[in-house]
């Protein structure tokens, strides 16, 4: 049992949890991801590891509500228990040194930039950060990442800050006027990595993405997360989360993310229902 410290609502939409887990924190970092199990009856979900601290014992995750199990889990607050917290699992970020970087969040994908970012720029890389959302009110982590970042850029789909536009409109401009990075960074939406990708394809620029799969186990075994990164089937729990953006195919990682659709809207509709029912 893993015992919630602090809950954070930093959007409508998405929720910060620091939980006690002094075991993950004693070896993860940035790239690792957990895998928890609300309760007995729960099923397993993968969420980024966000930020942890090794002294205290913490682990951080931030979550969208999404589906039937992320939704029962912002419901939880400070003080309660996780059943199930395992962990770190993946393979973390291996950068080290290396100049100019990029990194691109956008959406949910700034949580687990913003600890790559830290721990690049603790390794004297000089870091531009480009973060987005579809709306000022979604957009996360701000304050954290521009004390960080050498340079920092915002953008958002509706236009109400930054730059009205996406993450990838920022990230050509920036090209455009002359930027040569060492690396490219990028975390998100599927459609942005891969936009991102092509960007860089074409000025061979060095990318990394790190892919959000659909996952059971989380330790190899059952297959779930399989993806083709140039042109091998590789499992994104064992051998990422992060891969080359270049070698990504991104067309089955889409179609794979969307074959459960159907069963995660009936398990949220039924678990509205019973939420309903208790309420009256």
């Amino acid at each position: 049992m893993h015992k919630i410290l602090r809950k954070e609502e930093l959007t409508p939409e998405t929720t910060l949890f620091e939980v006690n887990a002094p075991q993950v924190a004693r070896k993860c970092e940035p790239g690792n991801f957990i895998m928890l199990r609300i309760d007995e009856r729960g099923e397993r979900i993968p969420l980024t590891i966000a930020d942890f601290n090794r002294d205290a014992g913490t682990v951080t995750i931030i979550f969208q509500k999404v589906g039937k199990s992320t939704y029962q889990l912002s419901k939880l607050s400070a003080g309660d228990f996780i059943r199930d917290f395992v962990g770190p699992l993946g393979k973390h970020l291996e950068v080290g040194k290396v100049g100019k970087i990029v990194a691109i969040g956008g959406g949910l994908g700034i949580a687990p930039i913003f600890l790559k970012i830290r721990f690049l720029v603790e390794a004297g890389n000089e870091v531009t950060a480009i973060i987005g959302a579809r709306s000022k009110n979604l957009l996360i982590l701000e304050k954290e990442i521009s004390g960080l970042a050498k340079k920092y850029y915002v953008t958002t789909d509706d236009g109400t800050y930054g730059l009205h536009g996406f993450t990838t409109d920022q990230f050509k401009i920036l090209l455009d006027e002359g930027l040569r990075p060492d690396l490219v960074l990028a975390v998100g939406p599927i459609p942005m990595m891969k936009a991102v990708s092509n960007i860089t394809r074409e000025r061979g620029l060095r990318t990394l993405v790190s892919l959000d799969t659909i996952m059971v186990d989380g330790t190899g075994m059952c297959g779930s997360c399989r993806i083709t990164v140039g042109g091998k089937n590789l499992f994104a729990c064992v051998d990422g989360p992060v891969f080359d953006g270049l070698q990504v195919d991104y067309d089955e990682y889409s179609a794979r993310q969307g074959r459960y659709k159907a069963e995660e809207k009936r398990a949220l509709e039924a678990y509205n229902c019973k939420c309903q029912a208790r309420a009256k």
